[in-house]
């Protein structure tokens, strides 16, 4: 077989095992094994270690995947003609996709406490994204001007820890509502709402958006809101292999 389609089929394994191991963690945490990841990806736990010397190194490159998901999303952003409603439902997807992914949720409070670093440049390109659509949506007159990145980032990541421990009775997206209310320019008789296309508990949110995607029937649950989102979560993820 020639060296280009050893380098071919050692990345096609490499992004199956990636994409296996992002649904485990998803459903079962970091308790999930190497063989049963292994085993939803097709291939010999060998082929796992061989891309990945450990669970841990595999956990921090999903969490490294997703966070670059998120920065691209934020960039075709970027340029919307509506910066503040883009900016608050850009938030209010990250915190919903987060929240679907306990091991990952997990991943982001520890990065926020200094405890878990995944990658130092990804995490400075998510922050310059983010700058990015917070100083549209301050300038649009949507967003305070007396936050920065930093402030947001600290709010983004402790949304996250109250989502998690809201009350049973308490409609989901509502710890998010309330975050991003917080930044608003304040208006005479603002009532919090709940962020537009919150998911029901039969619904799932879209990966790369966070909007809601209608339960299936049958199968798999759908992953994506419509073609654009999946196009763009494969560009990605082509870009991610090199």
């Amino acid at each position: 077989m020639a060296p280009e389609s050893l380098r071919s089929d050692a990345r096609r394994n490499r992004a199956l095992v990636l994409e296996a191991a992002r649904s485990a963690f998803e459903e079962r945490g970091l308790a999930v094994p190497l063989g049963e990841i292994a085993r939803r990806a097709g291939v010999g736990p060998g082929t796992v270690y061989r891309h990945f010397p450990s669970k841990d190194a595999l956990f921090r490159a999903t969490v490294v995947d997703r966070i670059r998901l998120f920065t691209y999303t934020a960039r075709e952003l970027a340029e919307a003609s509506d910066p503040g409603a883009v900016f608050f439902r850009y938030l209010a997807a990250v915190v919903r996709l987060s929240a679907r992914n306990k091991a990952l949720q997990d991943a982001l409070e520890a990065s926020a406490e200094g405890r878990f670093r995944p990658s130092a440049e990804v995490e400075e390109d998510f922050r310059a994204a983010l700058h990015t659509l917070l100083t549209r949506a301050q300038k649009s007159g949507d967003v305070r001007k007396d936050v920065d990145t930093e402030d947001v980032m600290a709010l983004l990541f402790g949304c996250l820890s109250m989502e998690r421990r809201r009350g049973a009775g308490a409609p989901a997206g509502r710890m998010t509502a309330l975050m991003c209310d917080s930044l608003r320019v304040r208006r005479r008789g603002n009532v919090t709402k709940l962020p537009v296309g919150s998911v029901s508990r039969n619904e799932t949110g879209c990966v790369v958006c966070g909007a809601a995607v209608g339960g299936a029937r049958t199968g798999r649950p759908a992953r994506y809101c419509g073609g654009a989102c999946r196009q763009r979560a494969h560009r990605e993820r082509v870009r991610a292999r090199g």
